[in-house]
């Protein structure tokens, strides 16, 4: 069984590789949007 590096890579294995990317934009979207929330019922 030989293993070819391959353009296309798994899916589970591009999602690993965007996790990194993933986690901080979702974090800055939740701090914004509960920062939004925040000023809004003030």
């Amino acid at each position: 069984m030989s293993h070819k590096p391959s353009p296309s890579a798994d899916p589970i294995e591009s999602i690993v590789h965007s996790i990194p990317v993933v986690i901080p934009v979702l974090g800055a979207l939740m701090i914004f949007l509960l920062a939004f929330i925040a000023v809004f019922m003030a």
